[in-house]
C-alpha cells in the first residue's frame, strides 16, 4: 500500500470514530459509482451528511481543508445525488429532512493524538 493510501485510510477511520462519537450513524463508507467515490455517508439525526475526509501528516503542502476546492465540491454534490438515487432505489421510503456536505480535516501527529476538525455544512 502506498504511503498516501495508508494516510488516507488512517484519516477515514479517525473521522468515522469521531463522527460516531458525536452521534452520527455511518450509512456508507467509500461508496463508489462511475463518477467517483464518497468517503463517508452518514445520518446526523434526520440530516443526511456527505462527509469528505482530508488527512495530512504535516502542513508542508497546506492544511487538509485547503485540498477541498471548487471542483472537488462540485464532484461531491454530483456523487451525493447519485447516492440518494441509489438509496431510494433500495428503499423508496428513504427520507431526510435536509442534506449537508461536511468536511473532516485530520492532521496526524507524530507524538500524540491527531487534530480533528469537523466543518458542518462546509459547502
Amino acid at each position: 500500500m502506498r504511503v498516501k493510501d495508508a494516510v488516507g485510510k488512517y484519516g477515514e477511520q479517525v473521522a468515522v470514530d469521531h463522527l460516531q462519537a458525536l452521534g452520527y450513524v455511518v450509512l456508507d463508507r467509500n461508496w463508489r459509482c462511475r463518477e467517483g467515490e464518497l468517503d463517508i455517508v452518514a445520518r446526523d439525526e434526520d440530516v443526511l451528511a456527505f462527509v469528505e475526509v482530508k488527512t495530512r501528516s504535516s502542513l508542508a503542502f497546506g492544511g487538509p481543508l485547503d485540498a477541498v476546492g471548487a471542483a472537488k465540491m462540485a464532484r461531491i454534490r454530483t456523487l451525493g445525488l447519485r447516492w440518494i438515487a441509489a438509496a431510494r432505489d433500495r428503499d423508496p421510503g428513504a427520507w431526510w429532512r435536509a442534506v449537508r456536505f461536511d468536511v473532516v480535516a485530520v492532521l496526524r501527529s507524530r507524538t500524540g493524538p491527531p487534530q480533528i476538525d469537523l466543518v458542518r455544512g462546509a459547502f
